[in-house]
């Protein structure tokens, strides 16, 4: 990923565009500090509807004899 001044970003904002578009973001940089990217649209989407984790949990195909049954015994006593 290519790193672009902030000036320079302003100056060329249309090409930094284009190239976000055909799958070339950019990192926009402020006194030598990243500070943003610019990427299109349809990447932006694709990174922003990853599924939580407790929905992939959900979803994962697991059957009742997958998991081990749990232990319901009451807890050991310890001493402190």
């Amino acid at each position: 990923m290519r790193e672009i001044q902030l000036r320079d970003a302003k100056a060329n904002l249309s090409a930094v565009v284009d190239e976000a578009i055909d799958g070339k973001p950019a990192v926009i940089t402020r006194h030598g500090k990243k500070q943003a990217v610019v990427l299109s649209y349809e990447e932006w989407r694709r990174l922003s509807q990853v599924p939580s984790f407790g929905r992939l949990l959900m979803a994962a195909p697991v059957r009742a004899g997958d998991l081990p049954a749990r232990n319901r015994s009451k807890l050991r006593k310890t001493d402190f």
